[in-house]
């Protein structure tokens, strides 16, 4: 018999909804005489502690990380490398970024959907220590990413217009850096506004910087955007967030390799699906372990045709 667990993270989104979770999982998993239980994270990092506790007992599991995508992040990275479970999110965050790539993401906020489910195989990133499903960032766009949570749970601030704050405070700071960057046999030395990899297709609250970026194919998606002034960031950001990467052809690179590597002068922001790290060398590759992912029976996130790259 399947176990289905419910991880439930207090701190996602703009309020804490344990009890509004709870009574929905209690409805819908008795209804259905489903074998279940629930658990509250603490503190940081108890999702993918209770995930991992979990996994080890060998059990066929489904584990559903209720909130956004910090929760999917963490119960991800305590599941990485086992094969008796799958993972879903029962969406709550602010963001909900993740699962836009599927044509109905709305979906993942209804828990019979979630039940009656199709399952695919997702790659993961492993940037230094840690794992991310979706996108990993360094530089500005890493600045803006991960000082989103200090703007998300204030009056009006939720989803794009928290990162639209966070992206003045941090433009006013400074735009570029200089970076060491050695992907597919090329080094690129000079000053960069950020580099965005990609596994998934959206974050930061409605960013899709590579439409055709799959999750599925061993590949990792990068955008190298070059040294910006204050008054190409506005246009650039627009083009950036639709997907419009080609018309910054003197601007932006896309790359597809299966391994990254960025050097740092100083200890730099790292955004790791939201989460912030900090080193000075960077490593990102196509993780060796792999996830399973669970989603509302019939939906689908096929991808566009694919642009050229380098």
């Amino acid at each position: 018999m399947i176990h289905h667990l419910f991880i439930i993270n207090p701190a996602a989104g703009s309020r804490n909804r344990t009890e509004e979770y709870s009574e929905v999982i209690h409805k819908i998993c008795r209804a259905r005489k489903l074998d279940y239980e629930i658990r509250v994270s603490t503190a940081p990092g108890e999702c993918a502690r209770i995930a991992r506790e979990a996994c080890k007992t060998g059990r066929e599991l489904r584990i559903y990380a209720c909130g956004g995508d910090g929760t999917l992040n963490e119960v991800v990275s305590g599941v990485a490398g086992f094969p008796n479970a799958a993972v879903t999110v029962f969406s709550g965050g602010s963001g909900n970024d993740f699962v836009k790539l599927f044509d109905d993401p709305k979906a993942f906020f209804n828990l019979n959907r979630l039940m009656d489910a199709d399952e695919a195989t997702f790659d993961l990133i492993k940037c230094n220590d840690d794992f991310a499903l979706n996108i990993c960032s360094v530089g500005l766009d890493a600045r803006i990413g991960t000082d989103v949570s200090n703007y998300k749970r204030l009056p009006l601030l939720h989803g794009f217009r928290a990162y639209a704050a966070s992206t003045v405070v941090n433009v006013v700071k400074g735009i570029s850096e200089h970076y060491v960057v050695e992907l597919n046999g090329e080094t690129i030395d000079g000053e960069q506004t950020f580099v965005c990899v990609c596994n998934g297709r959206y974050y930061g609250g409605g960013f899709n910087p590579v439409p055709e970026a799959d999750p599925s194919d061993g590949k990792l998606d990068v955008l190298l955007v070059k040294k910006l002034s204050r008054l190409q960031v506005p246009g650039a950001i627009g083009k950036y967030k639709g997907g419009r990467y080609k018309e910054l052809a003197h601007l932006a690179t896309h790359y597809l390799t299966d391994s990254i590597t960025i050097r740092c002068d100083k200890p730099t922001p790292i955004n790791v699906d939201g989460e912030l790290r900090t080193a000075e060398v960077v490593t990102m590759t196509v993780a060796e372990e792999k996830i399973r992912f669970f989603y509302p029976k019939g939906l689908s996130w096929a991808v566009k045709q694919p642009a050229s790259v380098k």
